[in-house]
């Protein structure tokens, strides 16, 4: 199988006696590409967006307010003023954007995709992230709102990644959809009742791996990220009302703590890269090795 030149990399690049560049760091730019962050307006969802814009992405916060508060303006103008990645081109950096929609409305999900898609010529990238945490007793556990957690947490990921991935087919764009599962998928949360949590995240994982088997053939790639503990305000929401809990949690794995947003984003960045080009089907576990034990 052969390579364009002009592609190649690392130790072929130098036995092609090609001009040394340094390739490594430039795999993960995502300069001219286009991004869709589900529960973007927040947490996790937020702080992955970011980092996608300083790659180079515009990426696209989709969330149900219909419009950005006073902090994620304060994000977007600060990734406006981020130096160009490109000495002399002031258009070659990552920008923010915001979208209201509903993650649970598949047809909206999906037109808001074709609308970005129009607009800016292309969806490389798709991070579906929103999810809510809800926990009630198994043998109690409401029926509406069992259904109404699994609709957002497991509805609302298919819907974001069909949205985004029926442009990338359309457009013959050989992008990445990356599911935000949780370590919950696989493991039950020692003294909480979240079933209907945990039954979702397991089926986020089923989900990616499933969908990457069926697009990998369009040269489409599916992956999920397993966080655990993570500081998020959804997590502090939880634990103000439980103040002993985050001692409890941080001594669940072994670095003794709870992980910060800003530490999920290299993975996010390396599977929405082309420095990941060959993961597919996979679970990133970031859990602070909490699963180790």
């Amino acid at each position: 199988m052969s390579t364009p030149t002009e592609s190649l990399v690392g130790v072929a690049a130098a036995l092609a006696s090609l001009p040394p560049t340094r390739s490594a760091l430039s795999q993960f730019s995502l300069l001219n590409q286009v991004a869709i962050v589900t529960g973007g307006h927040r947490g996790i969802g937020l702080e992955m967006a970011l980092a996608l814009a300083e790659a180079g992405a515009v990426v696209y916060c989709l969330d149900l307010p219909a419009q950005p508060d006073s902090d994620w303006l304060k994000v977007q103008s600060y990734a406006a003023k981020l130096p160009s990645l490109d000495v002399g081109d002031a258009d070659k950096k990552g920008r923010l954007e915001y979208v209201s929609g509903d993650v649970t409305d598949q047809q909206e999900m999906w037109k808001i995709a074709e609308r970005i898609a129009q607009k800016e010529g292309r969806i490389d990238i798709c991070v579906a992230n929103a999810g809510i945490l809800r926990g009630f007793e198994c043998l109690e556990y409401p029926a509406e709102e069992f259904r109404k957690l699994l609709d957002v947490n497991i509805n609302g990921v298919l819907f974001s990644a069909q949205a985004a991935g029926r442009q990338m087919e359309r457009l013959g764009i050989k992008g990445s959809i990356v599911l935000i599962a949780s370590m919950s998928g696989t493991i039950a949360n020692k003294d909480q009742h979240w079933v209907a949590y945990n039954t979702s995240k397991a089926a986020v994982l089923q989900m990616a791996r499933s969908m990457a088997c069926e697009l990998g053939v369009k040269g489409i790639r599916v992956n999920s990220i397993s966080p655990g503990y993570i500081y998020t305000q959804m997590t502090r929401n939880f634990l103000d009302t439980k103040p002993h809990l985050m001692a409890e949690w941080s001594s669940h794995n072994p670095l003794g703590r709870l992980g910060m947003p800003d530490e999920l984003r290299g993975v996010v960045l390396w599977l929405a890269s082309a420095a990941s080009t060959f993961c597919t089907g996979s679970d990133i576990i970031v859990d602070g090795g909490h699963r180790a034990w």
